[in-house]
């Protein structure tokens, strides 16, 4: 049934292409003229018609015959149809023979004959599909078109390249405004081994007065691919050439994103990115959702390894153009890659400077255009990770959400936020909210195992247990390939509140499988082992936890000290804590959990006696 309907829209589009193709022709609509009878005849017709009984008659009414013309064109397009439907359906030949009683009643059907000359050349019938051409070429000799499928045929095929040369030129010659003639021409010669023919043919279509951009888009193609080599940067004066080609379809392409794409295209990759960026920044003018534009304007910047250079010309852009928001976004991007670098390089100061300037950017992008959901999570993003300002986070969501309202995943990061800035309950709620947002408008891209787990994480903060321990379950069977995370909060919640040790160990366990290096899930192993009195075997597990982490994690070092004192090694414990304080001065509880040990460790110890 479908390869059935298939086959019909093809045939009602080859219709509709024949009725355009047949309506045109010149040979086929042919001239009528009306001529009206004498005056005095009008009576005697009016006479002759009352006496014909038309339920007796054999000829059809003179109106409704089919003059001559009508006819041939009739059955012109008739043969059309059935050779669209034979090509369609495989048959070539019986194709071929449809097509060609349409050209014999108009051989001057171009687009038609290059069509029958192609289903020929496939057969590899070339001296047919010369003769069809040619007499394309006497019926039409003004169309350009046969010309150039003449010039493909002697020179891929004949290898005769005098004869394709020539043809070529005289496509050139009837239609110079044809990019596709001058193509045609480059290729012959480029095949022939004649590059500099080839660019002479280029330079002669430089000559051509062409308003059209997509003309000079490629010819500067052309350009490229002749002068600009793969294992060798393009001379200055070839740039150059190159140059005035993109900028001439600059200037005419006026407000049409993809020629002024291809254009910036062409700078991005030929590393001419001072060029290229104001025209991005016009491309994402015109069209403010091309990811595709923004996306190849930041990885061109970080490829490059031109990170200043980048930041220096956007910063110049800026200040020509302070009230566009495009050059704060693509600031933010290229800052935010800078930030990261240093941060991977453990530079922390410089990396949290860096961050603070990517924020600042996003906010004075917002600020000139506050219609962009994207850069509010881009910001939120930031202020909850590496800047670790949750409070400010909730505020801007709270505005995202009043400016974009039913969008699922506003409603979620502000979730998040409320979640980081320990406002438990609100988050939950929120949670909740985001969840029928997304189900009624069916995102899978918000309602997945990450959701659920971060739903659970703010159940567990809530203090709902269960709760949360339904959540994260839900998050495991989404996706227990990838359920490490999970399978370790769920342990260690139970094993922190010291509920379900004997699953919290199995799940931990099961985390561990996947990483068995992670130094989280080490010290959550240590700590069920705690819970469940097997001291000796939590320290093992917590002192390797803080041997492989990557980073001194204060909530490891205090669980060693605990550690410790279960085992009476009070000083080991202090120094274990006393670490914990140091890398997190604010946690009071630490703090006087060191001051009470000191205590009674110094209440133990024996009165010092005078040996004399």
């Amino acid at each position: 049934m479908r390869e059935r309907t298939k086959r019909g829209t093809g045939v009602c589009r080859g219709i509709i292409f024949a009725l355009i193709l047949l309506t045109l022709g010149s040979v086929l609509a042919e001239p009528t003229t009306r001529t009206l009878p004498p005056k005095n005849s009008r009576a005697q017709q009016a006479k002759q018609s009352a006496r014909q009984d038309d339920s007796v008659r054999t000829k059809p009414a003179p109106d409704l015959a089919l003059r001559a013309g009508g006819e041939r064109k009739s059955g012109a397009l008739a043969n059309f149809v059935e050779g669209l439907a034979f090509e369609e359906n495989g048959e070539m030949d019986r194709a071929l023979e449809a097509y060609r009683k349409v050209l014999n009643v108009d051989p001057g059907q171009s687009q038609l004959a290059a069509r029958v000359a192609g289903l020929l050349i496939q057969q590899d019938e070339f001296p047919q599909a010369i003769d069809v051409l040619k007499d394309a070429i006497k019926a039409n000799p003004n169309d350009a078109e046969p010309y150039q499928q003449l010039a493909f045929i002697y020179a891929k095929y004949l290898k005769k390249t005098d004869q394709a040369v020539d043809y070529a030129n005289r496509a050139i010659a009837l239609n110079p405004g044809d990019v596709e003639g001058y193509q045609r021409l480059v290729e012959i010669e480029i095949a022939a081994g004649q590059e500099k023919k080839a660019l002479e043919v280029l330079d002669r279509a430089t000559k051509v007065g062409s308003s059209d951009p997509e003309f000079w888009t490629r010819l500067g193609k052309l350009y490229v691919a002749i002068l600009f080599k793969s294992d060798s940067q393009p001379k200055p004066d070839e740039l150059k050439r190159t140059n005035e080609i993109f900028e001439k379809a600059a200037v005419h392409a006026g407000d049409d994103p993809a020629i002024l794409k291809e254009v910036a295209d062409y700078y991005a990759a030929s590393q001419q990115l001072k060029e290229a960026i104001p025209l991005y920044l016009r491309v994402l003018e015109l069209q403010p959702d091309d990811a595709n534009a923004r996306e190849k304007l930041a990885t061109g910047f970080i490829l490059t390894n031109q990170r200043g250079k980048a930041l220096e010309m956007l910063e110049q852009i800026i200040k020509q153009h302070p009230d566009k928001y495009q050059p704060y976004d693509l600031m933010a991007q290229v800052l935010d890659d800078e930030a990261r670098s240093l941060h991977r390089a453990n530079r922390t100061e410089e990396a949290k400077a860096t961050f603070a300037k990517v924020a600042a950017n996003y906010e004075q992008s917002l600020l000139i255009n506050p219609n962009h959901a994207s850069t509010y999570l881009h910001l939120a993003e930031l202020l909850l990770g590496p800047l670790k300002n949750a409070d400010r986070a909730v505020k801007l969501l709270a505005e995202a959400r009043r400016r974009f309202p039913g969008a699922p995943e506003i409603v979620y990061y502000l979730a998040l936020a409320q979640r980081e800035a320990k406002q438990s309950q609100q988050a939950v709620a929120t949670f909740e909210e985001a969840l029928h947002e997304a189900q009624r408008d069916e995102d899978d891209d918000v309602i997945n195992a990450k959701f659920y787990f971060n739903y659970g994480a703010a159940a567990e903060q809530a203090g709902l247990y269960d709760k949360a321990s339904e959540l994260l379950r839900k998050s495991i069977a989404l996706d227990p390939s990838n359920s490490a995370e999970a399978y370790n909060f769920l342990g260690y919640m139970w094993a922190d509140h010291n509920m379900n040790l004997d699953e919290a160990e199995a799940m931990i366990k099961h985390a561990l499988e996947s990483e068995p290096d992670n130094a989280s899930y080490l010290d959550s192993l240590g700590w069920v082992e705690f819970r469940k009195g097997k001291f000796d075997q939590a320290l093992n597990d917590l002192l390797r936890a803080a041997k492989v982490a990557e980073r001194e994690d204060p909530v490891v070092f205090e669980h060693v000290g605990d550690a410790y004192l279960k085992l009476n090694r009070t000083r080991e414990a202090l120094e274990a804590w006393q670490k914990a304080l140091a890398l997190d001065p604010q946690n009071k509880n630490l703090a006087d959990k060191i001051d009470g040990t000191k205590k009674r460790l110094s209440k133990d110890l024996p009165s010092k006696t005078n040996p004399t």
